[in-house]
């Protein structure tokens, strides 16, 4: 696992240690595909081009389990290619499929087949033959899907996300080459197969601990159990880039989604207002077209309006009404206590972490710590025996990249 971690990095520049940790564990878990419920997604995405997603499908290519690589194929043609014993499905230039509303809506099919086939036991059919006998076509792969710009959502939901950047002039990586490269990598993709294929067994009866629930704890359970049978510090590792890269993607969700987004706003809305148990909807409308960070003022010439808000809202059973407010005037608005249940369920706010116990600090003479001030304190703070109380001090950081040999560019 850590020749394979190292491996990545000769070519590839990831936009963190956590995501540098999730790619190496799912191209290993792609090498037990049979044991596992769900098959993550790995979402390679990028803002421009030129940001090393299709580098990183070409190292994918060589080191993952039975490679498929696809472009601009078509969803019969891929799901055909689907067998019991999945391949792991490589698609690039997602952008074309997915890059906009009127595009999406001609690849549904394939939005469709990506979805089925995050869980096992979900088929598509088809009629075939002359005798138009419907045939069950598994969907069921592991599948790695680059693009520049965020996939449709429900691709991102059971996806590993890997936000892909442009590399600084500071920040190397080895030319690839298909005569030398290929070969490496292949060598490490047998070996990681040799480890892990007699694990199979093993590995489906393992029930890892998730420091995730729902839908991302069954998107990041195969990896995380392949880090549990690698041992070591992989499992802390882990866990570390589940809940990191869980975390961060909190508030792109709330961007991608209008209907999530809506809920978060209104909460910040009424907390804006003092929470008061009403607020009429004019007063919603004008904070929320006021904020020049939320898309609402962009809604139409005069921004979020009534009835869009109500539209937004009906999925949550959430109504505007004629209410009497505390002035004694009646309008239409809107009730908090009708929020509490979404807001708790769609948009619930970060648990509070307990307070940490200052660590204990060197000791000095009451005279000389009340002349030494701040300067002996600072330097108190650089000797190994305080460096090593200060929090976060005993983790150990992961190990650095070896060099590639290739060369550098």
């Amino acid at each position: 696992m850590d020749e394979l971690r190292s491996a990545v990095a000769r070519y590839v520049v990831p936009p963190s240690p956590e995501a540098l940790d999730a790619i190496t564990l799912w191209i290993a878990a792609s090498h037990l595909q049979p044991a596992w419920q769900h098959a993550p997604r790995l979402a390679i995405v990028a803002p421009t081009k030129a940001c090393g997603k299709s580098r990183l499908l070409d190292v994918l290519h060589e080191t993952v389990h039975a490679p498929f690589i696809t472009v601009n194929s078509t969803p019969a043609a891929i799901f055909r290619s689907i067998t019991e014993e999945p391949p792991t499905l490589l698609v690039d230039e997602a952008d074309t499929i997915f890059g906009s509303a009127k595009v999406a809506e001609k690849n549904e099919e394939m939005r469709g087949l990506l979805n089925a086939g995050h869980q096992r036991n979900r088929p598509t059919t088809r009629v075939m033959g002359a005798e138009h006998k419907p045939v069950r076509f598994p969907t069921f792969a592991m599948a790695a899907i680059a693009g520049i710009g965020d996939l449709p959502d429900t691709i991102m939901d059971r996806a590993v996300i890997i936000r892909m950047r442009k590399r600084l002039e500071t920040e190397h990586v080895d030319d690839f080459r298909t005569r030398t490269d290929v070969p490496f990598l292949q060598t490490v993709r047998d070996r990681l197969a040799d480890w892990l294929v007699p694990l199979l067994e093993e590995a489906s009866d393992l029930v890892p601990a998730m420091p995730v629930r729902d839908r991302a704890a069954d998107t990041w359970e195969p990896l995380v159990a392949v880090a549990d049978l690698a041992g070591g510090a992989w499992p802390q590792r882990a866990r570390t880039a589940c809940r990191v890269m869980t975390e961060r993607e909190k508030g792109n969700e709330q961007d991608r989604g209008a209907k999530v987004r809506i809920l978060a706003d209104l909460r910040a809305a009424f907390a804006r207002h003092g929470d008061p148990p009403l607020l009429a909807t004019e007063t919603l409308l004008h904070t929320l077209n006021a904020d020049p960070e939320a898309p609402w003022h962009e809604q139409g010439p005069a921004g979020l309006t009534a009835r869009k808000l109500q539209i937004l809202l009906a999925d949550y059973e959430i109504h505007s009404a004629n209410r009497r407010f505390p002035d004694g005037t009646q309008r239409r608005g809107y009730a908090k206590a009708d929020f509490i249940d979404p807001w708790n369920r769609y948009c619930p706010l970060p648990e509070h972490t307990a307070p940490t116990v200052p660590e204990p600090q060197p000791t000095l003479p009451l005279a000389l710590a009340e002349t030494a001030g701040s300067d002996v304190q600072a330097r108190l703070t650089s000797l190994p025996e305080a460096r090593s109380k200060l929090p976060g001090s005993g983790r150990p950081p992961p190990p650095p990249p070896s060099p590639g040999t290739g060369p550098r560019r």
